[in-house]
This record gives C-alpha cells, sequence and structure tokens, in this order.
C-alpha cells in the first residue's frame, strides 16, 4: 500500500513523531514571541500546564520514554552549529576558568547520591564515550544537526549511585540570565528515565573538536527527546533531588519558572 494511501492509526512512529515535533515547534514560537506578557497571565501558564500533560501522554503513546531519537550521518553535520541563548557567561569566575583553558573546572555531582564526586574534564573524557549525530529542535521554530561525543550521563550516575528518594536531575550553570543577579543563574532538570537515556551526554565534543564557547563549554547536556532550552549549557554541578519544589521558581527550570512546560518532549 502506498504511503498516501495508508491509513492514519498505521502511520509510522517516526513520521507520528515528525507531526508533534513541528506541533510543538510551532506552538513554541509563538510562546516566545509573547513570552514576557504571557509568563504574568495565570490562565495561559494554566493552559501551558495542560499542554505538558498532554505532551507527555502523547509522547508514551507514540513511542515510549525509551526509544531512540533519530540519528544521522556525518554528510548531514551542518559545520556551523547554532549558538543559541547565552554565547559568553559574564561572570568573573568562568571567564577565569576559560582563560586557563578549563583546567581548574570541574563538575560536581552530589544531592540524593551514594557518592558524591567532583570531575575534571579529563577524567570525564576517560570515561566510556557516545558519539551521537543528532538534530537540535529549538522551541522559536529552527533545528540544526550536530554531532556530539560525550559521557552518557547515567554511567556518572552509576558511579554516585543514587539514592532511593532520588527522582530528579537538576542541572546548574554558570551562565546568568539577568547580568549581575546570582538568583538569575540558568538551571534545568530531567526526570531519572531521560538520566539513564543511552542518548542523554554529557557533551565535550561538538563536531570533532570541544565544544565552543557559544554551545556550552566545557560541558553542556544533551536530551534528545526534547526541545532545545532542556540542553543546559556551561555545566558546573549536577544534584540529584526527589522534588523540585524547593529549587529557585519550584518547577524545575529557568523557563519554567516563567511558564514554560517543564516537559519537552519531542
Amino acid at each position: 500500500m502506498s504511503p498516501q494511501h495508508r491509513a492514519p492509526h498505521a502511520m509510522a512512529p517516526r513520521g507520528r513523531r515528525r507531526l508533534l515535533r513541528r506541533a510543538l515547534a510551532a506552538a513554541g514560537s509563538l510562546l516566545l514571541g509573547a513570552c514576557d506578557r504571557l509568563s504574568n497571565s495565570e490562565s495561559f501558564v494554566g493552559v501551558l500546564k495542560s499542554a505538558e500533560g498532554l505532551s507527555r501522554s502523547v509522547q508514551k503513546a507514540v513511542a515510549g520514554r525509551r526509544s531512540m531519537a533519530q540519528e544521522f550521518t556525518p554528510a548531514d553535520v551542518q559545520k556551523s552549529f547554532r549558538s543559541n541563548g547565552t554565547r559568553m557567561p559574564a561572570g568573573a569566575d568562568y571567564r577565569a576558568l576559560l582563560q586557563g583553558g578549563f583546567a581548574d573546572w570541574k563538575l560536581e555531582v552530589g544531592g540524593l547520591v551514594e557518592a558524591p564526586a567532583s570531575y575534571t574534564l579529563a577524567e570525564l573524557r576517560a570515561l566510556p564515550s557516545r558519539t551521537q549525530i543528532t538534530r537540535h529542535d529549538c522551541v522559536e521554530g529552527w533545528s540544526c544537526i550536530g554531532q556530539w561525543k560525550g559521557v552518557q550521563l547515567g554511567r556518572v550516575l552509576e558511579q554516585v549511585k543514587p539514592k532511593a528518594g532520588a527522582r530528579f536531575v537538576v542541572f546548574h550553570c554558570a551562565d546568568a540570565m539577568d547580568e549581575g543577579d546570582p538568583d538569575s543563574l540558568y538551571y534545568e532538570s530531567i526526570d531519572l528515565d531521560d538520566a539513564y537515556h543511552p542518548q542523554t551526554l554529557l557533551a565535550y565534543e561538538l563536531n570533532g573538536a570541544p565544544v565552543p564557547v557559544g554551545n556550552g563549554a566545557p560541558l553542556r547536556a544533551r536530551i534528545e527527546r526534547q526541545l532545545g532550552y532542556k540542553h543546559a549549557k556551561y555545566l558546573m554541578r549536577i544534584e540529584l533531588v526527589a522534588s523540585l519544589e524547593g529549587i529557585r521558581g519550584g518547577r524545575g527550570g529557568y523557563w519554567e519558572d516563567t511558564g514554560y512546560e517543564w516537559y519537552a518532549g519531542i
């Protein structure tokens, strides 16, 4: 049977994921255009929360949380990977780390874990790595394909041994969204399903070279099943927690605290 005559319920999972991704991206671009105004509307935030529940339900029905994001070939890689959001953290501490080639940088991993640890870049590079070519889908509606290399977050979690009460992984970053305000440092979070997903990386290379500053050097998260704002850049600390309620605005991320969806599955 030809594709154009295939019954709707027989649509391939990849096709359904593509439709869902386009719908989410279109909705996201509308959201960004008016985010400052709409994030103050209680009714609009309520709509977003309802959409988040729908997104989770559709994602589970279409593909399941453990399915893999599409991977591409080297011929698909775009040589210049677009930078978005912060392109250079303004803080003096980050600038000092950058000037030293990140030799003094360490990733702290703690919270609800049995064995808190810190990792230099060299120590992360010494762990088994994964390389994947994936598409970054931004809430603004654009996308870009790049090759990422890093250590799977799940491998790091295996070393620090999450406690029984741990439910979420929180990424704490170096970039302040409001210059001079330490309470505006970017942060994001995912649940353990996404944390242990094989494509969830702590990435230190992009397109065969160290991650550029504009793309999150020295380390950024790659959460390939979710939209771009979940892919936290400039990672400094990872914290495992039982609940997101006591962290900043309580919704699990910088943009989520203004009204964005916490679960941004594609």
